[in-house]
């Protein structure tokens, strides 16, 4: 019986295949990245960049112009005092945020908070630190209602937080009568409740206890959010609630306790806002919704959630604070200072438009 044909035994043609094939490994197109891409990609990694060179600049600029009159110990220190309520406020903000909401009540409820204290410390004569635990926990009642019908009834953060905030704003000025408990009260009965207002002098920089409280409480939410699962799994909801909740995290849990944290935020900058003011007044820190998201915004965090840093809205804030007295120094018009900040919101915005597009 005469041999069988290669072409019988498959294995033969196989093995000539395989001997004629490359012996090279296998390679991913990889394009080399320009410049530009390279810059993009750090700033997706480092949210907190664009802002920190904007304040920066912003203040090279301004100490060119104006020399020791504003480059001084006090004058950056001033820039402290002026932004310690919106930073603590924004830090509030920042937790939202960071979830892909908003919370448009952050100042009334800073406001009704601060109004309980000086209600309960004055006209009822309860000790001073039940009365400030009283601020504390009608803050945290308000962030409780805004998450859990967030988080429950599945109603949108606009939404609920316009509604509370209309419902805060018009408890407080129903509760207070629209009345202003004055300073020297304050001093003679609880002079607790203006802690935050005092100061320490070093050299030529005046820091208050506003301050030092804002700085502490930014360090401690970039601890938390950096380093604990709690932190971690903030950032997951923004990004993805769903993909969150398959990887096991609670997303209704978590955004409760985030709308909670941030109407105690809130109490904390009711203390700090009659400190700064010296009085309780039903009418002070209105803007502060309208602050507090300004500076995220200047900040570099996302409005889309789930990207951007604590310590960016702290710059943001900064910034706002910078231009604010540079150009009451220089002796502009305040509009300027509203036109100004408003094309950072619009640039802010768009640089993070265009960041965004790494990740899409």
């Amino acid at each position: 019986m005469s041999e069988p044909q290669a072409a019988t035994k498959p294995h033969l043609e196989y093995e000539k295949v395989l001997s004629g094939s490359s012996t090279q490994v296998a390679q991913f197109d990889t394009h080399d990245k320009t410049a530009l891409q390279k810059f993009q990609h750090f700033l997706h990694g480092n949210p907190a960049a664009v802002p920190l060179l904007v304040l920066l600049m912003s203040v090279i600029i301004f100490g060119s112009i104006l020399g020791t009159k504003f480059f001084s110990a006090f004058s950056m220190t001033l820039i402290l005092q002026q932004v310690a309520i919106t930073g603590i406020i924004g830090a509030a903000q920042t937790l939202v945020i960071l979830t892909a909401g908003i919370d448009l009540s952050v100042g009334a409820i800073m406001v009704l908070s601060s109004v309980v204290m000086g209600q309960f410390a004055i006209h009822y004569g309860v000790p001073v630190p039940l009365a400030i635990l009283a601020g504390f926990a009608v803050g945290a009642i308000c962030g409780l209602i805004n998450g859990f019908l967030i988080a429950r009834i599945k109603l949108p953060p606009f939404i609920v937080t316009l509604g509370m905030w209309q419902i805060v704003l018009a408890s407080n000025f129903l509760y207070s009568a629209n009345e202003t408990i004055r300073s020297q009260d304050l001093a003679a009965n609880a002079p607790l409740l203006q802690l935050f207002g005092q100061s320490i002098q070093v050299g030529g920089a005046v820091f208050t206890y506003g301050v030092i409280a804002m700085v502490l409480l930014v360090g401690a939410l970039w601890y938390v959010l950096n380093s604990t699962a709690w932190g971690r799994h903030l950032y997951a909801v923004g990004d993805d609630p769903d993909a969150a909740e398959l990887a096991g995290v609670n997303v209704k849990k978590m955004l409760i306790s985030v709308y909670t944290i941030s109407g105690v935020i809130c109490a904390l900058g009711g203390w700090a806002l009659i400190g700064r003011i010296g009085s309780v007044s039903p009418t002070a820190g209105q803007f502060a919704n309208i602050e507090s998201i300004t500076a995220v915004v200047i900040g570099g965090l996302s409005l889309f959630g789930g990207r951007g840093s604590i310590l960016g809205m702290l710059f943001g804030a900064l910034i706002v604070g910078v231009f604010q007295l540079g150009l009451r120094l220089i002796g502009t018009d305040p509009q300027w200072t509203y036109m100004l900040i408003g094309l950072l919101i619009i640039a802010a915005v768009a640089i993070d438009q265009w960041i965004r597009k790494v990740a899409g």
